[in-house]
């Protein structure tokens, strides 16, 4: 370049090139600087306060010993695993059932079937608990099924196990879902030459191919029983898990010391399943090959039949979960007067301030959704798109993917060590609502950043190289092509932040004050108090609200493509 253009001028865009990247440079740099204040030093903070004693003397592994000799937490520990195991078993083989039926079946009606089973997604967990009590509790319309299989009552491990099957259902069918759909139909084509029965097709064919879908849902499923608080708060009476545990330890008893292990050892099994699914991944082989014919079902009535009747059961359990939620939310007075009535909606709404709390919830999901976007996939861009600094991405990346292994009641424990430090200059922030707002968005940080990477590795590196050779800006190039061609899955992203931050928990509990309660943490407070009814009507507010935000969302998602994506209409004609 030097040599055709007068060395002034190549000076100059030599000048302008090394400018826009150090400002890449920097961008990076901030948001490791972010990741590690509200992501690694929250969690090294955990780590060392469970080694310290009350007065904040190191005293090693002493904390870790008292844990170790107290059974009553060493129980918890047991019925944490056990439950999870439980219902990963239950829960996994019901969602290939669906989710077979959704790819290997020719059943009408297959996308009403899908959506009645992904509500869970758009209600907060402690919901199917409430809706639980409602139906088989001491005042249950059908208390005698309980009892009838040998059970006391709902309270404990039976509601704990039958709602978390509800809440897990969802993350596992669009796991198997998806790993149900790559398959190669010559690979069936050449077993039905060769008189291969369909019993063995399944055995030898579908099962291998779906394994490793059948693990990632097996390990989701484990690690969000594992760590979920609202359904054993809400549910789970005597029986101890050690997400409870946390809370009455830091909440009830200020135990702090041992709230730390408890939370380590809470810790452990999300990393060890973040590990196990990290290594069956790197061993995952392509389904669909360049010569692949996709795989379509064909009628076969007896099937269809046998596939129709198991999705409707499996959709009215659903229905009839949420529907007994939303009944009860207006029964006057359950169960002796069940005339439909407002009251629960006034009484949350206005007499026990859920108003408010309701705002606050819209304002976290609002805010984790346009500031985690944004975050998310600059950072991705950052990332995949920009050059320099080599030594500093591995360490975005692993950052980027630390959100995954950690639970949110976890991450939330952290919060409290870290920014309730008197000594911390970022102490400002504790029990405010920006910094709900960040917990929400670390709490989910990965999933989105997965979802940016895709998309922007879909994107050929030519845009980048055509645009340095011209001397163009990086920020230049991001908004007037990266962007346009992305904003589908910015969308997506953002829908994404925004029904979790509605019906998250655990993330939030340890954080809030009463001038940033949330609606979800509303929905504890009524439950705690007796009003079951009232707690019912906050939940279902939640789930309406996130069935009408996902809705625009999908409206403003359809919007976009049509007017961003017509290029690649225009390339398939």
């Amino acid at each position: 370049m030097s040599a055709v253009l007068p060395l002034p001028v190549a000076r100059a865009l030599r000048q302008r090139a090394h400018w826009t990247d150090r400002v890449a440079h920097t961008v990076m740099l901030l948001l490791v600087l972010a990741l590690v204040a509200f992501l690694a030093l929250p969690l090294a903070t955990i780590l060392a306060k469970s080694m310290q004693n009350a007065d904040g003397a190191f005293i090693g592994v002493a904390n870790f010993a008292a844990y170790v000799e107290t059974p009553a937490l060493l129980q918890s520990f047991s019925n944490s695993v056990w439950v999870s195991a439980l219902v990963t078993v239950l829960t996994v083989p019901l969602a290939f059932g669906f989710a077979y039926a959704m790819t290997r079946s020719c059943i009408p009606g297959k996308g009403v079937f899908r959506t009645i089973a992904l509500i869970p997604l758009l209600a907060p967990s402690l919901l199917s608990a409430l809706s639980l009590i409602y139906w088989f509790g001491n005042q249950g319309i059908a208390k005698g099924v309980i009892t009838a299989f040998g059970f006391e009552n709902i309270y404990g491990a039976p509601g704990i196990v039958i709602a978390e099957c509800f809440a897990v259902f969802p993350h596992a069918l669009m796991i198997l879902v998806s790993a149900l759909a790559l398959a190669d139909a010559r690979l069936y084509e050449a077993a039905q030459a060769l008189g291969t029965s369909t019993r063995r097709k399944f055995f030898t064919i579908t099962l291998p191919g779906a394994k490793y879908g059948l693990i990632s849902a097996a390990l989701v499923s484990f690690t969000l029983v594992m760590t979920d608080f609202g359904i054993p708060k809400v549910i789970g009476g005597n029986f101890n898990m050690l997400a409870t545990d946390v809370f009455k330890l830091v909440i009830g008893q200020q135990d702090f010391q041992r709230g730390a292990v408890v939370g380590l050892l809470l810790l452990t099994p999300a990393v060890l399943t973040f590990g196990i699914d990290w290594l069956v991944r790197r061993k995952l082989t392509a389904m669909l090959t360049a010569r692949a014919v996709p795989y379509s079902p064909k009628p076969a009535k007896g099937f269809d039949r046998l596939m129709l009747a198991y999705v409707l059961l499996i959709s009215a359990l659903m229905l009839a979960m949420i529907g007994m939620a939303a009944f009860a939310s207006i029964a006057t007075y359950w169960p002796y007067n069940l005339t439909p009535t407002f009251k629960h909606y006034t009484m949350g709404l206005v007499d026990a301030e859920v108003g408010p709390a309701f705002v606050h919830s819209l304002t976290l999901a609002a805010g984790t959704a346009f500031f985690g976007t944004l975050i998310v996939f600059i950072g991705a861009y950052m990332l995949e798109k920009t050059r320099g600094m080599d030594a500093l991405r591995p360490v975005v990346r692993l950052l980027a993917m630390l959100p995954m292994a950690v639970p949110g009641l976890v991450l939330g424990l952290g919060y409290i060590f870290f920014f309730n430090a008197p000594g911390n200059p970022l102490h400002f922030l504790y029990q405010t609502m920006p910094l709900l707002i960040v917990c929400t968005i670390v709490h989910f940080y990965t999933t989105g950043h997965l979802t940016a990477v895709t998309a922007l590795k879909s994107l050929d590196a030519e845009f980048e190289a055509v645009s340095a050779s011209l001397k163009v800006p990086f920020f230049t190039t991001f908004w007037r092509v990266t962007l346009p061609i992305c904003t589908p899955t910015l969308v997506d992203i953002a829908r994404y932040f925004f029904v979790n931050a509605m019906t998250t928990i655990s993330a939030v509990v340890f954080l809030y004050s009463p001038d940033t309660k949330v609606a979800a943490i509303a929905i504890l407070n009524l439950d705690e108090a007796g009003e079951a009814g009232a707690a019912a009507a906050c939940a279902m507010l939640i789930t309406g609200a996130s069935t009408v935000v996902t809705l625009i969302f999908m409206a403003v998602g359809a919007l976009v493509d049509r007017r961003t994506q017509a290029w690649r209409r225009g390339a398939t004609r």
